[in-house]
């Protein structure tokens, strides 16, 4: 089984959209058996009183649009343990890198990637969160998961 967490600095936007789209493209692929996919965050800006707060409406709204459901997700925060349960660390931006590597202290295994990497776009995926431009993340977030899942070459 391959096991991947997508990172993002909140687990509200970007991480949420790129762990649904990947379970989306999973089952397409008829794969879905054979992958463990979630996401989190680097901070606990969205984690109240132990619990996280849902995926951002728009985020929510723009996945619902392309007939997938992320309802039941909550925000949740990445731990020094995630290193050892999932295969692949996927972050959205340098920033996310950055403190990933904060929590974790190092990545003796090289299981730590930007996901714009398995793309022919190196580079950080847009953050909505700041631009409010969430088609321009949509098209990062589906780009990198296509990327990544051909380059499992399942």
């Amino acid at each position: 089984m391959i096991k991947i967490l997508f990172i993002c600095h909140g687990n509200i936007c970007r991480s949420p959209m790129a762990e649904f789209v990947m379970k989306k493209l999973v089952k397409e692929a008829g794969l879905e058996s054979e992958f463990e996919i979630a996401s989190a965050a680097t901070s606990t800006e969205e984690i109240w009183n132990g619990i996280g707060n849902p995926v951002y409406p728009p985020v929510k709204k723009l996945l619902a649009k392309n007939g997938i459901n992320c309802a039941e997700k909550r925000a949740r925060q990445m731990t020094k343990e995630d290193y050892r349960r999932y295969d692949f660390l996927i972050g959205m931006d340098n920033n996310n890198i950055r403190n990933m590597m904060r929590i974790l202290k190092n990545d003796p295994e090289e299981k730590v990637h930007m996901l714009m990497d398995f793309t022919n776009r190196p580079g950080e995926v847009a953050d909505p969160w700041y631009s409010g431009d969430f088609e321009t993340t949509w098209r990062d977030v589906n780009e990198g998961c296509k990327g990544l899942l051909k380059s499992l070459d399942l």
